[in-house]
């Protein structure tokens, strides 16, 4: 059972199939998630069950992999994927729901249970998982409807 979990959403003014079909690809990854510096594929560049990819960040000048498997997808409906390394392993949900009025409602998830001596810190965790979420969801809106 995970220990952290923080769920955001928003809606996004383009049709689901452009949102899903963007949000989804690892390589858009680093356009709009403000810590990933660049992907870099482990397996084959086809998204499916299985393949597994390394989001690159820094972390206090380092460089810091975390290694991801999807191990769901269903293309315009939702991804899902999860890393079992270091202090924090997580689970990393993404879904669609189309709008009324032909936009796309986008939630993103992240779950999972911290380790060892870091667990004492779940609340900032926390804290720090939705902050960075929200910034992420705002910039995904930003790009996909700008002109």
């Amino acid at each position: 059972m995970p220990t952290v979990n923080v769920i955001n959403q928003i809606v996004i003014n383009r049709p689901i199939e452009q949102v899903a079909r963007y949000a989804a690809h690892p390589d858009s990854a680093p356009d709009w998630y403000q810590n990933i510096v660049s992907v870099e594929w482990k397996t084959s560049g086809e998204l499916d069950q299985g393949t597994k990819i390394d989001f690159v960040t820094r972390f206090l000048g380092k460089r810091v992999i975390h290694t991801y498997e999807i191990y769901d997808y269903i293309p315009g409906q939702h991804l899902f994927m999860k890393t079992d390394q270091g202090l924090f392993p997580m689970e990393t949900r993404y879904t669609w729901v189309a709008t009324h009025s032909n936009g796309t409602k986008m939630t993103l998830q992240n779950m999972g249970k911290p380790k060892g001596l870091i667990s004492v810190f779940r609340p900032l965790i926390r804290y720090i998982i939705n902050r960075q979420n929200k910034m992420d969801l705002k910039n995904l809106k930003s790009i996909l409807e700008s002109p």
